[in-house]
Order: structure tokens, then C-alpha cells, then sequence
């Protein structure tokens, strides 16, 4: 080839790659805020299954995601119909066979699997079926086609329950969990069956219409259509969900009316800059945080387990489902900013709970069969008292404080019990520390969980921030003595402090220290003799409310600051196959930090209050890089529904609520180039990251409102009209922004006299 030619056929070349950039780049289409959504996002992880691929509208009674034993499994049983609770196996399973109808649930091999929030598509290899799926709020809706010739039949099953035989489909119900709950289905084809029957011991009845399994049969048809609506309250309310929610058997329809709800909600958070795996934690969190608590209310009547009753919900929707231990501490504060109609009415559910239950105490883990008391605390005054002081008061404070008075004052602090108070708590009423079993003594109180133990140390300091809690509604609500008797109750940390050590260390009945004590070690599984899930390292900093009394205690600034480091540190001590076979909840270590579990999560943005804004800064980039990706291990633990994913959305926008029930927050460092949250009624507030870069993570100065802004925390009335906080942004520190000893973000005040 000659010189002439070689150089028209470079250039023919560049104009031809010219002309594709510019017109393959005009046709790419824009994503929307749910295209950014992986629900595989962390269903895999280093010991635990931190998420699930949920396919729901936000906050909504209905929920489904295949049933496998893990993401790695390949076999789906059945096709999911409705999950009655957050990590809840399916209610009801759908099972499309041809041939022999021999079984109540499938096994199926799969492939070609696509989840969004709003819609579920899979290959049945095995079976050559294809399945699509959407949801509505409490229905949804499968296409099944069967690419084989032959007969045709659906199998419907209840695993505790009953079915009947309708027209064109079955209705029913399942006991959840051995309680009193029921789930309720009514379920519909458009083609009708040419006969029905009910599976018992491998063999179809016909002439039988009722039984755990029901099974339809199609002939030849080669696609069916299903939809069908679920109900707490019974069968014929499951119909009329389904009328209101899905009036056609078109499946994309209905994936397109969710798909707009998605949009609309994620859309509360605007996002510019950062990478488009960033942009994917970011909203995936977020439509992680919209999993619970679920509305339950039907046509203005709910089903409340606190009482077994139905009840009208007077235009106020209920809501239930919320492993609060987890959720006050990120997932209900960012409702706040963001979804503030829903947080009212969900506390005016909680209320509700309250009143509905026999000993009108404040619920601590509310799920559709009723409170399960799991965890420890009673922090749902937390969120109640965090709403109030960021202005929304639309509910009723006085019935709120007087169920978590009782709640906290009444019922034993043990974990996982709902009994009257014990000698233990007793004791901590009058001597001010909950007392600890020595090393090898035996348990002397016959009501403490024989797994979950006492947990002396974490149900001290957590019941110290909730009487923080509670001691602020008692002020409000003029009620000067009680303020002062649960102030006093949530300094009691100080009683369990170890000066030399500098760590919360038990006690035992006669006022000694536990010894000999290792505070990675001591308290066996999950270290719940006297911590909880985690160990002595984790609860070194739970004290939420009062972050400027434990640097006293530890001595000042810089030795807090050097405890805090050292936490950051400090060795596992033992082989990973030891440490996290007695601890196995405290997983995604950085030394004996642990971004697993969430009482972890306020940790890093603790240096604020001992002035090194910048470590805060480095620590959280550093912490999302590490241990937040866009793959299934990208959640280092257990995400409990929100509870740890809207730390990470917090994070990623660049501030965080250290302490629900101070209405504050404190300044991280902004992943994005800006962000804007939509307050509601017209008001915003925009983070902008001046100077952006993905490595600028120090902030240099800020300005809020437009007037320079030397803190590193701010205050709810600062954006409560909407606002603006512009940081300027540089790739190394700038050591003194925010370090004054009058920029540290504010503590709970000192004892009352």
C-alpha cells in the first residue's frame, strides 16, 4: 500500500470514528434514578447475609424475593408470593409445572434472573418456563410461559394454613409463625382451569377443593396469567386489594406504574458527580432504607398483632415491621429530611402499638406478628424524641413518653424479653450499674435468656442514652422530677468506667471489676455475657448522647483522640477463624473497629467532637472505599432492612446524626460534586463539594448559607427552611477547619442540680 493511500484510509478512519462518538453518544439514553438501583448489592458476605434482592414499592405491605438458601444457590423454590417480615422466608409459593403434579413447591434450576425494585424476570432451564413479575402496593401480578408442549398446571401452597378452590383461582390463608397472624390471599387467572383439585401425599384430589396445596390444571395453554392481592384481614380484603391495585393482567403495565413510583421516590436525593459504581451504592442504599417499616392499612382498616383486633386507621396509615435497635439510629433520621409525612405517621403507629398492647409499654422490635423484643434497648423514644426536636410535633408526646417510660422503668432492660422488671434491673434502679457474672458463676436469675445472657455493659449504656431521651420529653412536657431522675440514669455509664483502662468494664454484684477481663475476649458467644454482638472495643464509644463527658473521662482531648486511633489498630489478638467464631457479627474490621454492626456506625464521625475534623474526613472515605462496592460483597454485614445502608447514604452526601434526639449533624466529607435533598414544600438542601475531586476528601473551609461556617457539625434549624453548606474541598488536610475547642458539636447537658 502506497503513502497516499494509507493516509486516506487514516483519515476515512478518524472521520468515521468521529462520526460514531458523536452519534452513538447522542443516542445514549439517560439513566434514571432506579436504573441506578443493584438489588444483588451485598447478598453475599463474610459470614452473614446482610441483603436480600427485594422486588417492592416503597414501604409497602407487599414484598418478594426468590427463595433460595443463598445468592450462590442455584435452585429457586417455587415462585415467591409474598415475605411477611424483613429476611422472613415466602408465605404462600406459586409452582408452574407440566406433566405429573407431584409436589406442593418446585425446586427449579434458573438462569437468565433480572431483578429490579419493580419487576422480577426469570428462565426455568430445567422446565424451559419463563416468568415475569411486578408488584403493586398489596398485589402483583406473573406472566408464565411454558416454551414445551404439554399439560399445564399451577400449584398453589400453604405451608400453615389453608386454600379453597375459586371460579378461576384459590383463596386462603397462612399462620405466620405459629402466632395468631394470618396472611390472607385471594389469587386469579384470565384463562379459566379445566379442573382443580388438592394435593395430598403425591396425589391430586379432585374432588377435594380445599387443603395446603392446591393445584389447577391449563391443558395445553402455553401462557398463564396470575395476579393476585394479599391481605391481613381476611380473603375478601385480599380481593379488593387486588381490584384496586392491578385492574389488568398486562405484567409490564404494572412494572412501569412501579417503576414511576421508584423514580419519584429516589428523586427526593439528586446526585452530581462521582462514578457511576458510586452513584449505584448511593441509590441502592437509599432504596434499601424504603424496605420497612411497611403500611398496613386496607381501605382504612389494619390488622394490629398487639391486640389481635381490627381497626379503623382514622386517614392515619399504619405502620408496622421496624428492627428499631437497628433503624433509629440512621434510617429513621434520614425519614426525617426526606419523608417527613411518613416518619409522623409512623410514629403515631407506634403510639398506636402502645395503646393496642396489654401493658401499654413502647414496642421494641414491632414486626406484622407483634413486638419480638429482639435486641436490647428502648429506642424507639429515640426516634420519637428526634422527630420532636426537628419539628415534627404532630403527634401525641405526652401518650409517646408515658409508653416509653414504661417501657424503660417497667419491663426488664435483659435482651430478647418481654417480662416486668427482674432483680437485676432492681439492682441497677438502686446501685446504679447492672451487675455481671464473674468468669465461670452461674447464672442466679431464672429469667435471663439462656443464649442472649445479660449483656450488663450494652443494656447500661443503652438504657443511659435512652433515659437521655426520655429526660428531654419529661423537660418538654414540664415534668421537672422526672427530667432530673433520668438525667441522673443516663450519666450511670460513669459507675461502670474503668479509669485505668479507659473502657466500660463490668461489675459484679459486690461493685468489683470482672477479672481477669480481655476486652476483645471476655463474654463468650458475641461476647453477651457483657456486650452485645460486639465487643468491649465497640461499646468503648456508646455513649451517643455525650460524647464531650467521655473525652473527660478519658482524659481530655488527646488521649480520646489517641483511644480512638488505637481502636482503629489494635490487632484481632487471634486468627480470624478464632475471632469471628465468637464473634461473628463483628465482621468488616479496620483493628477492632467493626463496619458490620451498627453501633459502630457514629465511631468514626467521633474525632469532630475532639478536634480532628480531618481524621473523621479520612476515616468515613476511607471506610466507603473499603467496605461499601458495587458487587455482592459489597455490604460487610448485616444491612437489617436500612439500618446500615442509610449510613451510608448519610455519608455519601457528607454529614451524618451522630445523636437522634439532638438536632444536629455532624459534617463527614461529600463522595459526590453535589447533592440536593428534597425537604418537601418547595424547600432544599444542597451540599456542594467546591473543588471536587474523587481523592479531594479534606475540606479546607465551608460556608452555610452563605456565611463562612468553622464547625464541622450543623444544626436542623440551620436547613430546616432549606439551605446550603459549600465545602471546599483539597486532597490533604487542612488541620485546623473545625479543631476549636468551641466547634465541637454539642453533648447532652451536665446532671441538673
Amino acid at each position: 500500500m502506497n503513502r497516499l493511500k494509507i493516509e486516506t484510509t487514516i483519515s476515512a478512519c478518524l472521520l468515521a470514528m468521529m462520526f460514531f462518538s458523536c452519534t452513538t453518544s447522542d443516542k445514549v439514553p439517560s439513566k434514571d434514578f432506579v436504573d441506578y438501583v443493584n438489588p444483588y448489592i451485598g447478598n453475599i458476605s463474610h459470614l452473614l447475609v446482610p441483603t436480600y434482592p427485594t422486588v417492592h414499592l416503597p414501604n409497602s405491605m407487599l414484598r418478594v424475593y426468590p427463595e433460595r438458601g443463598d445468592f450462590t444457590s442455584d435452585r429457586i423454590n417455587g415462585l415467591p408470593v409474598v415475605v411477611t417480615s424483613h429476611r422472613g422466608s415466602s408465605a404462600f409459593n406459586l409452582s408452574p409445572v407440566q406433566g405429573d403434579v407431584s409436589r406442593p413447591v418446585v425446586s427449579y434450576s434458573y438462569d437468565l434472573e433480572k431483578i429490579t425494585p419493580y419487576s422480577y424476570s426469570v428462565y426455568l432451564d430445567e422446565d424451559d418456563i419463563q416468568v415475569d413479575y411486578a408488584p403493586s402496593h398489596q398485589a402483583g401480578i406473573y406472566h408464565i410461559s411454558f416454551h414445551t408442549e404439554g399439560d399445564n398446571a399451577l400449584v398453589i401452597n400453604t405451608r400453615n394454613g389453608m386454600l379453597a378452590t375459586e371460579e378461576n383461582g384459590v383463596s386462603g390463608y397462612q399462620i405466620i409463625d405459629n402466632t395468631p397472624t394470618k396472611i390472607y390471599l385471594y389469587l386469579e387467572t384470565s384463562q379459566s382451569p379445566v379442573k382443580k383439585g388438592v394435593l395430598t401425599e403425591g396425589k391430586v384430589d379432585t374432588e377435594r377443593q380445599e387443603g395446603k396445596t392446591i393445584s389447577l390444571f391449563y391443558g395445553t395453554e402455553s401462557k398463564l396469567d396470575v395476579r393476585y392481592g394479599i391481605s391481613f384481614i381476611s380473603a375478601e380484603q385480599a380481593k379488593k386489594n387486588l381490584q384496586r391495585d392491578i385492574t389488568t393482567y398486562d405484567v409490564k403495565a404494572v412494572a412501569d406504574a412501579g417503576r414511576k413510583i421508584w423514580n419519584e421516590t429516589l428523586g427526593k436525593i439528586t446526585v452530581e458527580g462521582g462514578s457511576e459504581d458510586e452513584k449505584e451504592i448511593f441509590y441502592t442504599s437509599l432504596y434499601r432504607t424504603y424496605e420497612r417499616m411497611i403500611n398496613i392499612s386496607e381501605d382504612g382498616k389494619y390488622y394490629s398483632a398487639f391486640d389481635g383486633k381490627i381497626h379503623e386507621d382514622g386517614g392515619t396509615p399504619f405502620y408496622t415491621d421496624d428492627w428499631i435497635w437497628d433503624t433509629y439510629r440512621a434510617t429513621h433520621p434520614l425519614r426525617i429530611l426526606i419523608e417527613p409525612q411518613k416518619e409522623l405517621e409512623m410514629i403515631r403507629s407506634y403510639i398506636r402499638m402502645a395503646e393496642q398492647s396489654d401493658r401499654g409499654w413502647m414496642p421494641t422490635f414491632p414486626e406484622v406478628t407483634g413486638d419480638s423484643h429482639r435486641m436490647n434497648g428502648n429506642h424507639a423514644v429515640a426516634v420519637i424524641w428526634d422527630a420532636y426536636c426537628k419539628g415534627l410535633g404532630d403527634f401525641d408526646l405526652e401518650a409517646a413518653y408515658e409508653a416509653c417510660k414504661g417501657a424503660i422503668t417497667e419491663k426488664t432492660l435483659l435482651p430478647w424479653l418481654r417480662l416486668p422488671v427482674t432483680e437485676l434491673d432492681k439492682f441497677y434502679q438502686e446501685k446504679g450499674y447492672f451487675p455481671a457474672l464473674g468468669v465461670d458463676e452461674k447464672e442466679t436469675c431464672a429469667a435471663v435468656h439462656s443464649f442472649e445472657k445479660r449483656q450488663a455493659i450494652s443494656v447500661m449504656l443503652g438504657n443511659c442514652y435512652d433515659s437521655w431521651c426520655l429526660a428531654q420529653i419529661a423537660k418538654v412536657l414540664n415534668k421537672p422530677e422526672e427530667y432530673k431522675r433520668f438525667m441522673k440514669m443516663s450519666y450511670t455509664y460513669r459507675n461502670v468506667y474503668n479509669a485505668e483502662t479507659g473502657f466500660f468494664h463490668p461489675k459484679n454484684k459486690d461493685g468489683q471489676f470482672i477479672e481477669p477481663f480481655d476486652y476483645r475476649y471476655s463474654g463468650g458467644q458475641g461476647a453477651r455475657e457483657y456486650y452485645g454482638e460486639n465487643n468491649g472495643w465497640i461499646y468503648r464509644w456508646d455513649v451517643q448522647h455525650n460524647p464531650a463527658d467521655l473525652i473527660s473521662l478519658m482524659g481530655g482531648r488527646e488521649k480520646f483522640i489517641e483511644r480512638l486511633n488505637q481502636t482503629f489498630n489494635e490487632p484481632l489478638g487471634r486468627s480470624k477463624f478464632d475471632f469471628y467464631h465468637q464473634l461473628p457479627d463483628h465482621t468488616g474490621n479496620v483493628g477492632q473497629f467493626s463496619m458490620a454492626n451498627e453501633p459502630c456506625l457514629h465511631i468514626p464521625y467521633l474525632y469532630n467532637y475532639a478536634g480532628q475534623p480531618w481524621m473523621t474526613q479520612k476515616r468515613i472515605r476511607v471506610l466507603l472505599n473499603q467496605w461499601f462496592r458495587n458487587d455482592l460483597m459489597g455490604v460487610p454485614g448485616d444491612e437489617d432492612g436500612g439500618g446500615m445502608t442509610a449510613f451510608v447514604v448519610f455519608s455519601m452526601m457528607g454529614f451524618y446524626s451522630v445523636t437522634p434526639g439532638s438536632p444536629t449533624y455532624n459534617i463527614g466529607s461529600p463522595v459526590f460534586k453535589s447533592v440536593k435533598l428534597d425537604l418537601g414544600g418547595g424547600r432544599f438542601f444542597e451540599i456542594i463539594a467546591e473543588n471536587y475531586a474523587p481523592d479531594h476528601k479534606y475540606v479546607q473551609s465551608a460556608t452555610l448559607n452563605g456565611k463562612a461556617w468553622n464547625k464541622p457539625w450543623f444544626g436542623q434549624s440551620d436547613i430546616q427552611e432549606g439551605g446550603r453548606l459549600v465545602l471546599q474541598m483539597g486532597e490533604k488536610p487542612d488541620k485546623s477547619w473545625g479543631s476549636a475547642p468551641d466547634a465541637m458539636p454539642p453533648s447532652s447537658e451536665g446532671l441538673p442540680e
